[in-house]
């Protein structure tokens, strides 16, 4: 309110003022008066200087790949963080940690892969104060197994031992963990970008994920053969199931089976704790190649020290007598169920309507001098035709074709020949118009070349567009599908320039390891870089998705 002498001059002035000076008046009053206001002052977002620790232990290399991939993410971000093999990470640095990012992946009997085994055993063993270490944990596995993610669980229970901070509840993906893993990704970054060197929130605790239900079907053995020829040392198995249900799959794919054990085998252990009446307690019981774990519970239950590392149940109790009377109950409890076996599918919907084929090799060893084999595999060589079997279809996002005009690579020796059997059937149907290059071994031509009438039916049409073969004892020196593509390294450089996707399918060692070599020094040829350097741009390509390996 003006007072009462500066109203009369403000009102003598405005008559004078025209009707465009009246509004400029006004707007240079509400300058004047947007000088004296107080200023507000910009939010100030403070700038994320955590630099998270990466930690990945594999088996397969997707706990690798997703490490990749969640780096990438932080970085886009403005956010730096290291990523490391768990094989190299030093546990005694721990302490100095401020956040700590762990992806594991779950083997056997929910033990960690073999390259983080040192880590986890170090981790167990440590008493580490981590109360201003941060952590989260994502668990990778297959739901199908009894010991869903378990190494995982073990890693992120040890954190919380050693007094660390939980930021995210443990998560557990399964086979499908693209979903799991984007969104535990945006959790990540959003504790990162909100909390900045802050402590986050303890958020509520929890046992994770909820697995994913896998569709049992049932099918009937309508067709099996041995693929090998007489004088073989293989007895492989071309196994054909049809099903009144709708089966869907895709190249690639692998299928799931539940091994029962040996009705001879179950009755010898039982009769030797009298209980013959129980016996069928074990059918389901994993009483094959128990792990070195396994073993030492028994050995403790025994009250024997058993040096296996790996041995049958029935050869364990023979060899090491109980030291005194122990309850069946109390061996039932020690053995975990028989985990499922996985076969990549051979087969192509659009190829082979209504049917899943799998190709299977009966494992066979020695072990003490007698010979074993394996459970699964001895299963299904005596699975009877015209009778059913139940199983399930194991999704591998990891391990797709490309589109239809790109060119693939397929270096698969042995059963590792199945799904490319699956790749090619399914280009063949679909008139992919991409090339196609099949490296394939064994031991010898005449006996042991799989799939051979149809491999040459699609070189003839060209489906395939290349073949190699290296059958490594039809000559005095061995030569095997590594020495395939060395001799092929011109090539096969020039098919990987021009955009071509590799896949590896077959034993992981020595025969993935032998096969990344040979294209890591490829690389590093031709393009006049050292190893590290070649390592480097596989690796890049293996997150492209044009590296993808099945190894077992």
């Amino acid at each position: 309110m003006l007072a009462e002498n500066k109203l009369v001059v403000l009102k003598d002035l405005v008559k004078q003022y025209s009707r465009e000076e009246i509004i400029w008046t006004s707007g240079y009053l509400a300058g004047i008066l947007a000088q004296h206001e107080p200023q507000q002052q910009p939010e100030i977002i403070a700038e994320v200087v955590v630099k998270p620790t990466i930690i990945y232990g594999t088996e397969t290399g997707n706990s690798k790949k997703l490490a990749s991939q969640l780096q990438a993410v932080l970085k886009k971000n403005k956010i730096q963080s290291k990523v490391v093999d768990a094989f190299q990470y030093p546990v005694e640095k721990i302490e100095k940690e401020d956040f700590v990012i762990v992806i594991m992946s779950t083997q056997g009997e929910g033990d960690p892969p073999q390259n983080a085994i040192k880590f986890f055993d170090n981790l167990s063993n440590t008493a580490a104060n981590l109360s201003k270490t941060r952590f989260a944990v994502l668990g990778l596995g297959d739901s199908s197994y009894p010991l869903f993610c378990k190494a995982g669980e073990v890693i992120d229970g040890q954190f919380e031992r050693l007094g660390a901070q939980r930021v995210i509840a443990f998560r557990k993906a399964d086979v499908d963990y693209a979903p799991v893993a984007e969104s535990w990704f945006a959790e990540i970054l959003k504790v990162l970008q909100h909390t900045g060197t802050a402590t986050a929130s303890e958020p509520k605790k929890s046992t994770a994920n909820a697995a994913s239900h896998k569709k049992t079907y049932e099918g009937i053995i309508t067709h099996k053969v041995i693929l090998n020829d007489r004088y073989s040392n293989k007895e492989t198995y071309h196994i054909e199931i049809v099903s009144e249900a709708e089966i869907a799959y895709e190249p690639g794919d692998a299928i799931g089976f539940y091994p029962k054990n040996n009705p001879n085998e179950i009755a010898a252990i039982a009769a030797l704790f009298g209980a013959e009446q129980q016996s069928r307690e074990l059918t389901d019981k994993n009483i094959r190649g128990l792990s070195k774990k396994s073993l030492d519970a028994i050995g403790r239950l025994l009250n024997v020290a058993i040096t296996e590392d790996k041995a049958d149940l029935l050869d364990i109790l023979e060899k090491y007598p109980a030291q005194e009377a122990i309850s069946w109950d109390a061996l039932i409890a020690l053995l975990h169920p028989i985990a499922p076996r996985l076969y990549s599918i051979s087969s192509a919907l659009e190829a082979h309507e209504g049917e899943v084929h799998v190709t299977v090799n009966r494992n066979t060893f020695t072990v003490d001098g007698n010979q074993k084999t394996g459970l699964c595999s001895q299963f299904l060589a005596d699975y009877e035709k015209d009778t059913p079997i139940s199983f399930y279809i194991h999704k591998n996002q990891n391990f797709r074709l490309p589109e239809e005009d790109k060119d693939i690579i397929m270096i698969g020796p042995g059963t590792g020949i199945a799904p490319f059997r699956s790749f090619l059937a399914h280009r063949d149907a679909t008139g992919a118009e991409g090339k196609n290059w099949l490296i394939f071994g064994e031991q010898h031509f005449v006996s042991d070349f799989y799939y051979q009438t149809e491999i040459q039916e699609w070189l003839a049409t060209g489906v395939l567009t290349k073949l190699d073969t290296a059958f490594s004892r039809d000559q005095k020196h061995k030569i095997y599908v590594q020495d395939r593509l060395k001799q092929q390294a011109k090539e096969f450089y020039e098919w990987l320039s021009n955009g071509a996707y590799i896949y590896v399918c077959g034993q992981k060692d020595p025969m993935s390891t032998d096969v990344e070599n040979t294209i890591l020094e490829i690389i590093a040829t031709a393009e006049n870089i050292s190893i590290p350097e070649a390592k480097h741009i596989l690796e890049n390509l293996e997150t492209e998705g044009r590296y993808q390996k099945d190894v077992y």
